[in-house]
């Protein structure tokens, strides 16, 4: 997932905050839960990125919602109201999270199937991905059922295409020539 150049500037620099203080596992808990929000929350995001609504209001918004966050996790927040980018949160979580993993020699393989993978097949997907890479990795799931059936797995920058819809056509274009 990209995020924005603005959101990836400010990651970056809570990252250096966090790691100085020793709190970079605690924000990451902080940004994931963030994360996690603002996409299971639609109404939450355009709170935020309403221009309309004062700046004090999102502060104190996102300050009651994430009352159980640590102090450098408020302190963007803060940071948030001064440079009025309440918009950029969302970017701001997922670009931490990823700066994070990097940072820990954790990569992300990304398995879109048709149906949700059920416990031991994730568990078969994630163990043939940890023999194709030696860093950590951590498996998500996306649910697309416009592949039909298969899988498409990426592993940071390689793809995997095994979905139906891409042998449906390949066929097509072998078809038509």
């Amino acid at each position: 997932m990209s995020v924005s150049r603005a959101g990836l500037r400010y990651a970056k620099a809570i990252l250096d905050i966090a790691l100085d203080k020793n709190e970079a596992d605690a924000v990451a808990v902080d940004m994931q839960s963030i994360a996690d929000t603002l996409h299971a929350n639609a109404e939450l995001s355009n709170f935020l990125t309403n221009p309309v609504l004062p700046g004090a209001n999102k502060l104190s918004a996102l300050e009651a919602i994430f009352s159980n966050t640590s102090g450098t996790t408020k302190n963007v927040f803060r940071l948030l109201l001064e440079n009025k980018r309440f918009a950029i949160l969302g970017d701001i979580a997922t670009a931490y999270l990823q700066l994070n993993d990097q940072r820990n020699g954790i990569e992300t393989a990304l398995v879109t199937t048709a149906q949700p993978l059920d416990a031991a097949l994730e568990t078969a997907v994630l163990n043939s991905v940890k023999a194709l890479t030696s860093a950590k990795v951590t498996l998500k799931n996306i649910v697309d059922p416009s592949i039909i059936g298969g899988f498409i797995l990426r592993i940071g920058d390689k793809q995997f295409n095994a979905s139906v819809a891409q042998r449906i056509q390949n066929l097509k274009r072998e078809l038509s020539n």
